[in-house]
């Protein structure tokens, strides 16, 4: 297959104030490899994860340990270089605004969740794993509010219309450094459980010989990327990511499936 016919994206943390970052990583990572030259933006990620095409992508860790089992191939878990972060795990940070005078998780019953998507992980699974001790009849939130993405749901507290997010602490942690308006008027109160970081991809028919190996090599290789807070990556298997049906089960059999 042409280098063109391949897709390639970095699309979990591609804001529009580091994407250039993005780009230059890329490049990094495409002059070892038979790949396309520029990254694919826009395309629905579903899609784009499950296309036969696919050479390089990152992923959230919820589809990649439910509905993408078996249908990707894991390359390699990032270390960021971030608060939240502690080598291949990650967080999301649980967000109020500076104002707001909950002192605590529990201060938070029968609020306004802005929630980025029913996949998240971040957004969705570590913030129910957190909440389901402390939910009464299945219930904690009075309120959610889906709104499509991490820097959405800062803004939707931010302006009062929620007023609480769960945001991945590489997000969080980006936005502060590249787009400080972003996170302005907002603290952290409390983090949630820590699980792998958002795994890199490739196509589920990828050889797992010296394809695998030639990925994680140029990868590798094109780190750190400062700008990005990647310090570098793990090699996991997918049983690493288990953790995280794993806690969604936990969150049942406290009678908290789901967000409420």
């Amino acid at each position: 297959m042409p280098p063109e016919a391949r897709l390639a994206a970095l699309p979990m943390y591609d804001e529009a104030e580091y994407a250039a970052a993005n780009d230059a990583l890329w490049a990094r990572i495409a002059a070892a490899l038979d790949a396309p030259e520029r990254l694919t933006r826009g395309m629905a990620l579903p899609a784009l994860w499950t296309d036969a095409r696919l050479r390089l992508a990152q992923t959230c860790g919820w589809p990649f340990a439910t509905t993408l089992a078996g249908r990707v191939s894991l390359l390699a878990t990032p270390i960021y270089d971030l608060p939240g972060c502690d080598g291949a795990t990650h967080c999301a940070f649980v967000v109020v605004r500076e104002a707001d005078p909950a002192a605590d998780l529990a201060g938070l019953r029968g609020r306004r969740l802005a929630l980025n998507g029913w996949d998240s992980n971040t957004g969705m699974n570590l913030l129910r794993a957190l909440v389901a001790p402390l939910a009464e009849g299945g219930r904690f939130f009075g309120a959610i509010i889906e709104t499509g993405a991490h820097r959405a749901s800062l803004g939707a507290v931010a302006d009062g219309r929620a007023d609480v997010a769960s945001v991945d602490c590489v997000t969080f942690g980006l936005l502060r450094r590249h787009a400080p308006a972003a996170v302005a008027g907002l603290r952290v109160l409390a983090e949630t459980p820590r699980a792998p970081a958002l795994p890199f991809i490739t196509r589920a028919a990828a050889e797992p010989g010296a394809e695998i190996e030639t990925l994680r090599a140029a990868l590798s290789a094109a780190l750190p990327a400062p700008q990005l807070g990647l310090a570098g990556v793990a090699i996991l298997t997918p049983a690493a990511y288990a953790v995280l049906p794993d806690m969604a089960a936990q969150a049942a059999r406290r009678g908290y499936k789901a967000l409420a």
